[in-house]
């Protein structure tokens, strides 16, 4: 029987932990806020951590790691960085525990108090440029372009699985350089990654732009980000990369002798991309069948059903079928064979499609007589039935074809929901009945941004990269506007 979903229309938050759930993504943990990720779930994060991984290598990056426990007072070095996670932080104050002499169980032992308490990382640019301190004294030591794979605990009050989590998973970079440029240059060159990883690995349109004043990261003099829409309206931050200046090697101190031989304090950059990626793939591509993978990401990409009723036509099949294997496998394809003789070939058919695998074959006794197979699309849901001979080709091909094929469905609908408003009644009305990015003017202040997203519940996602100069009216105020920006509803 098929695992039924809720309907995308019906309750789209119910659709999302559902699929979550029935996919084997993911489940909830003891504790309270935090995920366990399944293997199918954390399998596709593999995916990503690869190719990412490769192409930060390509662009000069290497891999280290730092503590998960910084200490009190290095967030106290930078104002506004403390200001902006304070609120989230997770502090260790003790490190022991005791049975209760009251016999209330175990409890923490109070003579075990630490000295200087310990925040469990929410990010790590006070740690690294404590530790960055170490590593530059001249001009010779940069840039030092470095990246950690890692978790990170904020402290979330209201969760939901991959969007937003107490811990998560993400890959946080932390760059060092020499000059002002250069360092602008390296937080541009990442944004050009994200994009690129996004759109051609991820399937998922994005825009790029730089956030305003009030919403760029805690510490950071810009934020550059990818946003991306989603299914039912509303923007998520695929992604961030900031220009920090001059601001943590400021307070810790961070000073290199240029190649005139005088002392100035070093330039840094950071950036990151997060597991909420998942919940960015599945809100975009997914259906109320289940999953929706594109193939470059897809733990199987193919997936090889038998249909038979005696072990003689399953030990035919499987002949056929492991050539096929094979083939598939020298170009690089992941493919299951799937003999599993406790499970029928219906409920293996539902469960490729709830997990999302881009292509499934069916053979049976009569394709082997008439050297054909079944060929399915996951994106369409439709089958056809192919020559035996050279599938593996033909599959190969078709795999690019869903490839494109999900970015461009994803890009019709994204272009489709984007609206240009004159008006605060027109944006209003735009955010009720049709949601989606909107493009308005806005007067450049902290007060009005602060305004619409009180009432609207809307936030500035970013100035866009490729805005053109265009005179109007904030919609909100009235005051002269020299160009849009970029609004939505976001998670």
């Amino acid at each position: 029987m098929a695992k039924k979903l809720t309907s995308r229309s019906e309750n789209y938050s119910q659709w999302y932990n559902e699929l979550v759930a029935k996919a084997g993504l993911a489940e909830t943990s003891a504790v309270r806020g935090c995920m366990v990720i399944k293997p199918y779930g954390f399998a596709i994060w593999e995916k990503m951590q690869a190719e990412l991984d490769r192409m930060f290598k390509e662009t000069g990056h290497q891999n280290a790691y730092f503590p998960l426990f910084i200490p009190k007072s290095f967030f106290s070095k930078e104002a506004d960085h403390v200001e902006g996670f304070a609120k989230e932080c997770a502090v260790v104050t003790h490190y022991r525990l005791m049975n209760d002499p009251n016999g209330n169980g175990v409890v923490v032992d109070p003579s075990a108090k630490l000295e200087e308490e310990l925040i469990v990382r929410p990010t790590s640019e006070t740690i690294i440029w404590n530790t960055y301190k170490n590593w530059i004294q001249s001009y010779r030591d940069l840039p030092l372009l470095v990246n950690q794979w890692a978790n990170v605990v904020r402290w979330e009050m209201r969760t939901r699985m991959f969007l937003r989590t107490a811990e998560f998973l993400w890959q946080e970079g932390h760059t060092a350089h020499a000059t002002r440029e250069e360092a602008v240059k390296e937080t541009k060159t990442i944004l050009g990654v994200y994009t690129d990883f996004a759109q051609n690995f991820l399937g998922i349109p994005v825009i790029r732009g730089v956030k305003t004043e009030n919403e760029r990261f805690a510490g950071a003099l810009d934020t550059y980000t990818i946003e991306m829409l989603m299914q039912d309206g509303k923007a998520l931050q695929g992604g961030t990369s900031h220009f920090l200046g001059q601001n943590f090697a400021k307070a810790f101190d961070v000073t290199f002798a240029n190649k005139e031989g005088k002392q100035d304090y070093v330039w840094a950059s950071s950036w990151g991309v997060t597991t909420r990626l998942i919940g960015a793939l599945i809100m975009t591509h997914s259906d109320d069948n289940g999953l929706v993978l594109p193939p470059s990401l897809a733990p199987i990409q193919v997936a090889i059903v038998p249909i038979y009723r005696k072990d003689e036509e399953l030990a035919a099949i499987s002949e056929k079928a492991e050539e096929i294997v094979a083939k598939l496998r020298a170009k690089g394809i992941s493919v299951k064979f799937d003999d599993d003789n406790t499970k029928k070939p219906g409920w293996k058919f539902a469960e490729y499609e709830m997990k999302g695998v881009p292509v499934r074959l069916g053979m049976g006794p009569r394709d082997l007589e008439n050297g054909t197979i079944e060929v399915a699309r996951r994106d369409t849901l439709t089958k056809e039935t192919r020559e035996i001979e050279n599938v593996d080709v033909y599959v190969e091909e078709l795999l690019k074809e869903i490839q494109k094929s999900l970015f461009s469905k994803a890009e019709t609908f994204r272009n489709e929901h984007i609206t240009k408003v004159d008006t605060y009644d027109e944006f209003k009305e735009v955010l009720k009945t049709k949601g989606g990015f909107v493009l308005a003017h806005w007067d450049g202040t902290v007060e009005t941004e602060k305004q619409i997203k009180t009432e609207t519940k809307a936030t500035i996602r970013c100035i866009p990269l490729n805005n053109e100069e265009e005179e109007g009216k904030c919609i909100v105020t009235g005051k002269p506007s020299k160009q849009r920006v970029l609004m939505a509803v976001a998670y």
